[in-house]
C-alpha cells in the first residue's frame, strides 16, 4: 500500500487521517501556507523568492533537503517576516488550527518564538494575545464545523540570545490565557541549556512545564544539559539519544543493546522523546545512521521501551503533516494500529496539561481508535 497525494493511508482499513491525535512539537512559523505567505508578503512589501504557492513550496523543500539544521533554519526569515503584525500573527494561527483539525489532531501545542515577531513594533505580550485570539477563533470554526480541538502556546527563547528571561516571565505571566510551556530553540550546537540556567531555575520555582530543543544538531552532551540544567519534562527531538546505546549483539530481529547512563535515565523515567522522522532526517540529525528513513533510530527507541512520540516539528518547511508522518513510519517499520496508537497514548500523557485533562484525551484517542 502507499500513501495517497494527501499523505493519508488505510491501516487495516482505516483512514490515518481520520484517527485522533496528539501534536506536541508544532512550530508556527514553520506551518505558515505558502498562498499565506505570498499574500502577507505583498501587503507587508516583502521580497519572496518564487511567484506562487507551487514554486515557494519547492523552494522550501530545497532549504529543508539540504542535510544541516543551520540550513533548514534560513527558511524561517521569510515565514517571520511577514508575521510582524498583529493581524497576520491571528490569520496564520487560525489557519494553522484548521490544519490540524484537517489532519485529525485533538490535542496541540504550538510553539513559536515572540522575540522574533516584534519588528514591528509589536510588544512581546501583544504578539502572544494576537496568537491566543488565533488559537480561540480556530477552536471555535472547529466546533462550529462539529469538530474538537484544543490548542496551547510553548513559548520560545531564541537560544543564541539574551532575551529568555523575559519570555520565561511573559510565559509564566500567561499561564492562565492560553501558555502551557517554555521552550529554547535555535541553533543548538554551541548553545547548551546551562546557558539559560537562571532561567530554569526561574522556572522551576514557579512550576512551570519546560521542554528543550536538544539531540537534534548535538548530541548526548546537549541532551545531559537539558535534563540537567533546563529540568526538561521532555526532550524537543532527542534522537541523537540513540548515540548513548550500543549495539553488542543481533540475530535476526533480536538486538541486544547496551544503555549508557544517561539514556537509562531517559527510558526508567519515561521521559518523552518529540522526534520528528522527516524533519530529522531533513536536519541531518540522523547522518550517522543512514540516509532513509528506516534507518531513523526512531523504531530501535521504540522497541525498547522510550516514550516515543510522533510531531511534524514544520508543516510548511518540512512538507509535511502528522498524518503523513505516521504513513511513513507504517511504511518503514511495518507498524500496525495498536502501535499507532500507543504514540498517541505517549503524547496524550506528556501533554502540558493537569493529570484529569490528560486521562481524557487518552480515553478520546482510545474510544477513536476503537470506533
Amino acid at each position: 500500500m502507499t500513501i495517497d497525494s494527501s499523505g493519508d493511508r488505510k491501516v487495516q482499513g482505516l483512514s490515518l487521517r481520520r484517527l485522533p491525535k496528539v501534536a506536541l512539537h508544532e512550530h508556527l512559523d514553520g506551518a505558515v501556507r505558502p498562498e499565506t505567505i505570498l499574500e502577507l508578503a505583498a501587503e507587508a512589501g516583502v521580497p519572496v523568492p518564487a511567484r506562487d504557492a507551487d514554486g515557494l513550496r519547492r523552494w522550501f523543500a530545497g532549504r529543508s533537503g539540504a542535510g544541516s539544521l543551520d540550513e533548514y533554519l534560513t527558511s524561517f526569515a521569510l515565514t517571520t517576516s511577514v508575521m510582524q503584525t498583529e493581524a497576520a500573527l491571528t490569520r496564520v494561527t487560525r489557519e494553522l488550527v484548521a490544519d490540524l483539525v484537517e489532519d485529525g489532531v485533538i490535542y496541540a501545542e504550538v510553539r513559536w518564538a515572540p522575540e522574533l515577531h516584534a519588528t514591528g513594533g509589536l510588544s512581546l505580550a501583544q504578539a502572544v494575545e494576537a496568537v491566543q485570539r488565533g488559537i480561540e477563533e480556530g477552536e471555535d470554526d472547529a466546533d462550529a464545523a462539529g469538530r474538537s480541538i484544543r490548542v496551547g502556546q510553548i513559548l520560545s527563547a531564541m537560544r543564541q540570545n539574551d532575551r529568555a528571561q523575559e519570555v520565561a516571565e511573559l510565559a509564566v505571566s500567561f499561564r492562565e490565557r492560553g501558555v502551557v510551556g517554555f521552550d529554547i530553540a535555535g541553533p543548538e550546537d554551541g548553545f547548551p541549556a546551562s546557558r539559560h540556567r537562571a532561567v530554569f531555575d526561574y522556572l522551576a520555582a514557579e512550576f512551570f512545564p519546560v521542554t528543550v530543543h536538544a539531540g537534534e544538531a548535538a548530541g548526548p552532551a546537549s541532551i545531559r544539559s537539558a535534563l540537567i540544567d533546563g529540568r526538561a519534562l521532555r526532550l524537543g527531538h532527542g534522537v541523537r539519544l540513540a548515540e548513548d546505546l550500543q549495539m553488542i549483539d543481533r540475530e535476526g530481529d533480536e538486538v541486544q543493546v547496551q544503555f549508557g547512563d544517561l539514556a537509562r535515565w531517559v527510558r526508567d523515567r519515561e521521559i518523552p522523546l518529540e522526534l520528528a522522522p522527516s524533519s530529522n532526517l531533513q536536519t541531518g540529525a540522523i547522518a550517522q545512521w543512514g540516509e532513509e528513513l528506516a534507518d531513523h533510530p526512531f523504531d530501535l527507541l521504540y522497541q525498547l521501551g522510550f516514550s516515543v512520540t510522533v510531531n511534524v516539528d514544520n508543516r510548511t518547511v518540512s512538507g509535511t503533516s502528522l498524518t503523513r508522518e505516521l504513513a511513513l513510519l507504517v511504511d518503514a517499520f511495518g507498524y500496525e494500529l495498536d502501535d499507532l496508537e500507543a504514540f498517541q497514548f505517549n503524547a496524550a500523557s506528556a501533554a502540558f496539561l493537569p493529570v484529569e485533562e490528560r486521562e481524557e484525551l487518552v480515553e478520546m484517542i482510545a474510544e477513536g481508535f476503537e470506533r
